[in-house]
């Protein structure tokens, strides 16, 4: 169990390293990614660039594993 803990930190500590990066390239700002401010900051749940994100990465490793 510690383990699934650990993996779902450590990507949500990689996706908003990256989040700046992924933003410039046009993810975040699809439709069906939603932002909002909440208590003086910025929050946004990017729903439809996680779907795009997830069949990109199970796509590649499904060729590598081919």
């Amino acid at each position: 169990m510690i383990r699934y803990v650990l993996v779902v930190f450590v990507a949500l500590m990689c996706i908003s390293w990256l989040q700046p990066l992924l933003r410039r390239i046009g993810l975040g700002r699809l439709p069906g990614d939603f932002r909002f401010r909440l208590f003086g900051r910025e929050w946004s749940v990017p729903l439809a660039s996680t779907l795009i994100l997830s069949a990109l990465v199970s796509l590649i490793v499904k060729f590598l594993h081919a």
